[in-house]
């Protein structure tokens, strides 16, 4: 029987191939890693409290992944975000606009929250102005100041 010699151009191609097959047991543990992670970017939050008359307005630069920045909890805020992450979830997601929410005032604090988490831009302001505003800030403490 003959043999055949596969062109170098076909080696090299069959070579990076076979990295996309899958292998039983990886994928599912990779599918869980945000495409961020896999190219070692790092969340970037600028957060800007305002009104909070607690002493705590400014602005905080916060990253997460390894964590640091300028945010007083900076350690204690990534691991709130990534709770809030879990199951694809996003903690900045606005109240929808359906909610009957409570009406009550919460003060006059406010915040914005820029940058990217997840590798998703984020783009976020808050608020206590009614019942569901205040448990969207709530849910976000330590990122936010508590009230």
């Amino acid at each position: 029987m003959p043999s055949y010699r596969l062109p170098r151009s076909v080696s090299v191609a069959l070579v990076a191939l076979s990295g996309l097959v899958a292998v039983p047991g990886t994928a599912s543990a990779l599918d869980t890693v945000p495409l961020h992670r896999l190219l070692g970017e790092p969340d970037r939050l600028t957060i800007a409290v305002s009104g909070s008359d607690r002493g705590l307005d400014g602005t905080y630069r916060l990253q997460c992944g390894p964590a640091g920045g300028t945010h007083p909890e900076a350690e204690e805020a990534c691991e709130r975000l990534t709770e809030l992450s879990e199951g694809h979830r996003d903690p900045f997601a606005p109240v929808p606009s359906d909610t009957f929410c409570t009406l009550q005032h919460g003060g006059s604090a406010t915040a914005r929250v820029t940058g990217h988490w997840h590798g998703r831009p984020v783009d976020a302001a808050f608020s206590r102005t009614d019942g569901c505003q205040i448990h969207r800030w709530d849910e976000l403490v330590p990122v936010l100041p508590a009230a």
